[in-house]
């Protein structure tokens, strides 16, 4: 298979000052709105067609008054307040699925966190276009239905995700030839220095104050438990076509270099930058070109020293139990991202241990009847399962 994703930049930028028309899929997210700063650095660059928001309709409708895009969505559908933002900003009201399909778009740009981003992914590359992809749960629950769509469609998947960004820039101008290895960067997250017998008794709040990025709640906690590299390594597998074993993960506590990629002949490369989500998103938007700055310069000197170690997979059963999850394959790693999303929510809500996250995810997976080669109903369904069987298991535990 060849790699997923856009091919180097040697394709044609775009005609001179033609803006790049782009829907955003959870504008008022963590990756929406540093994806908006990216936009109003450069406005004469960027057309907004759409807005999907989750449910907070007081930041959708500041969004849209300033970006004033064609089309709006936001999470429980139209309603009252969703009209009254479409009429004040002069959008219509059009669902994710309808923006992915807008023949005026050039990118997709999916901020959504889960399952919601699937079809429009699917929906976007179908139709030939570029799909900037924050999500890593679309590629983990559905990477060969992802990598399908593009074949058929011709559309471009583009990756937001740092570390995969990174490799993504490493293979610039490396077309046919091999990859040896992928080493994923990790920082470790908000509790990488905390002694292991204390993890049982961390709060949300410790969880979620990470040491070098600002990101959502919920991937905020997967860099804690690690449970983001495991992930990260299946959408590895599916972006870059390489095998499982390809695939490595280095606990790098600055933050700095976002991932490396081994050659053939034993060169490696990496790419480096300020931990700034800003960069990879403007890379996504603007690729094949490379615009001005909106992030701060890296000052090597300053920094003095980058440190690199493995990671305890003791520490991090969660690491280690997506990775098998990433290796079984077919719906394995649909259970695997489902039963996390539940059992991260729990954590946040007070209801379980930090520790106890891992615990969840493992006895869905020992649960699981797997499907090898599934479709798009049987993704959904072992979605389904995996969230109930997840809420069940929680429920006993409080229970015992």
């Amino acid at each position: 298979m060849d790699r997923a994703v856009t091919p180097p930049p040697d394709a044609a930028a775009r005609p001179h000052g033609q803006p790049i028309r782009l829907a955003l899929l959870g504008s008022t997210g963590s990756i929406g709105r540093q994806t908006i700063d990216v936009i109003q650095a450069m406005p004469e660059r960027f057309e907004v067609r759409g807005l999907a928001a989750g449910r907070n309709l007081d930041a959708l409708a500041a969004q849209a008054a300033a970006l004033r895009p064609a089309a709006i969505w936001a999470a429980g559908g139209p309603g009252e307040r969703l009209r009254e933002i479409a009429a004040a900003s002069g959008a219509t009201i059009a669902t994710m699925d309808e923006m992915a399909a807008d023949p005026l778009l050039d990118v997709l740009v999916v901020g959504t966190a889960g399952r919601a981003g699937l079809e429009p992914t699917l929906t976007a590359l179908e139709h030939g276009r570029a799909v900037a992809l924050a999500n890593k749960e679309v590629v983990v629950m559905a990477g060969h239905l992802v990598r399908a769509a593009a074949d058929r469609g011709g559309g471009q998947l583009r990756p937001v995700d740092s570390e995969h960004s990174a490799i993504w820039q490493c293979l610039w101008g490396e077309e046919g030839n091999a990859i040896r290895r992928i080493l994923l960067t990790a920082s470790g997250g908000a509790l990488r220095d905390l002694p292991r017998e204390a993890l049982g008794d961390v709060t949300p709040a410790q969880a979620l104050r990470h040491p070098t990025w600002n990101m959502g709640a919920k991937i905020t906690i997967d860099s804690a438990s690690l449970v983001n590299k495991g992930m990260e390594t299946i959408e590895a597998r599916w972006l870059f076509d390489v095998a499982y074993e390809q695939v490595e993960v280095v606990q790098h506590a600055e933050s700095i270099v976002h991932s490396l990629v081994e050659m053939g002949d034993g060169s490696v490369k990496a790419q480096l930058g300020n931990p700034d989500m800003r960069l990879p998103i403007q890379c996504a938007l603007t690729y094949p070109e490379r615009l001005q700055p909106t992030v701060a310069p890296l000052d090597l000197a300053a920094l003095g020293a980058l440190h690199f170690a493995a990671p305890d997979l003791d520490r991090y059963p969660g690491l280690r139990l997506s990775q098998e999850a990433g290796r079984r394959g077919g719906t394995y790693p649909c259970v695997l991202a489902a039963a996390d999303e539940v059992a991260v929510s729990a954590f946040l809500e007070g209801q379980i241990r930090f520790t106890a996250i891992p615990d969840v995810i493992e006895a869905a997976l020992a649960a699981h009847e797997g499907d090898d080669d599934p479709d798009l109903e049987t993704i959904d369904a072992a979605d389904g399962w995996a969230r109930r069987f997840a809420t069940q298991h929680i429920r006993a535990r409080a229970a015992v």
